[in-house]
Parts: structure tokens; sequence; C-alpha cells
């Protein structure tokens, strides 16, 4: 499976978010930008559509930036993919219903269904609280040990 530039900034910046959720400050996209390597420009518009899905709020002003809308025991992987990789969850166009409907059938349900509901089920089991979990386990693994 392929996800777009769009949906892996997207759960990265989600993550990032995550793991400052505590702190109630609002995070603001030229934060994100340079703390993760991502271009500004290319993380307005997936905060764009992440705000327009209700996952995220955006506040104006001095302190102003963008907030967690749900905590992120709330907000699962499937979520912030929805908002940003349209065509990954557009059903499958059909191959060959006008010739062979029941091979159509066939690979509809066999394949195409079953491959959907397996992505689906996936990241619906996954949450941003899970990933900034991961993270903080990557930290550990990462910390050298020092005996004498």
């Amino acid at each position: 499976m392929r996800i777009s530039a769009k949906g892996r900034y997207a759960l990265a910046a989600m993550i990032y978010m995550a793991e400052n959720h505590e702190s109630g400050e609002c995070i603001t996209v030229i934060s994100i930008s340079e703390k993760l390597g991502i271009s500004k420009i290319y993380l307005e518009q997936v905060f764009a559509m992440l705000k327009k899905e209700g996952l995220v709020n955006s506040v104006k002003g001095a302190q102003g930036g963008y907030q967690l809308a749900r905590n992120p025991r709330q907000i699962t992987a499937l979520d912030v993919l929805s908002a940003v990789e349209i065509s990954l969850f557009e059903p499958t166009e059909t191959t060959v219903q006008d010739k062979a409907p029941e091979i159509e059938s066939a690979i509809k349900s066999a394949v195409f269904d079953a491959m959907d509901s397996a992505v689906r089920d996936s990241l619906e089991k996954v949450t941003l609280y899970d990933l900034v979990s991961v993270v903080e386990e990557n930290k550990k693994g990462g910390e050298l040990m020092y005996f004498i």
C-alpha cells in the first residue's frame, strides 16, 4: 500500500501534536515544520484538511496555532488518513462488470471489499496515543547505556 506524502506528513504532525497535547499550548505550523523538516506551505494544506474534518482546532492571535480537537486516545490513524487520503478510501472501479459480472462480483467481495475492511480495521485500532507510546519506546531504545 502506498500512502502519499500528505498522509505521511499528516500522521507525523498529529503524532507531534499528541506528544505535546498535555501542555495545552497551541502549536504553530512553523514549529512543526522546523521540528519535522516538512514544508510549511505543504503543512498548511494538510492542517486545513485536518481542521475541516474536526481533528484539530485553530486558535488565532499571538499565542495561536493548532490544538488537537480530541484526546489522543480518541483519534485514530484511520481518522487522520481519511481526512487527507481521499483516494485511499474511494471504492474501486469496476473491471469487467459488463462482460463478466460474476467475475466482477468475486473480485469485489473476495479481494477489494476484504482488503478495504482489513485496512480500515487495522487503522481503527491505532490511536495517536498508541503512536506516541511507540515513539517513546523508540527514544528509550536509542539511548546508550554505559556500564563501569
